[in-house]
């Protein structure tokens, strides 16, 4: 039997370290994706940040 496990020459069974491997060969194009994934995080951290300020100044107008 040819050894396609690469230098460990471990046994795998289910074939997760191939799938695996194809995975992290793609991750290029999971660099596209994280980029536009960040739009959202930018509108929460805007929205938590205005719902501060609003926090904010109810309470200094209530305490004026």
């Amino acid at each position: 039997m040819a050894n396609t496990q690469g230098p460990q020459g471990n046994y795998d069974p289910a074939g997760s370290t191939q799938m695996f491997r194809a995975f992290v060969d793609e991750a290029p194009q999971g660099g596209q994706q994280q980029q536009a994934a960040s739009g959202p995080r930018i509108g929460l951290i805007v929205g938590v940040v205005v719902a501060v300020a609003i926090v904010v100044a109810v309470a200094w107008l209530a305490l004026k």
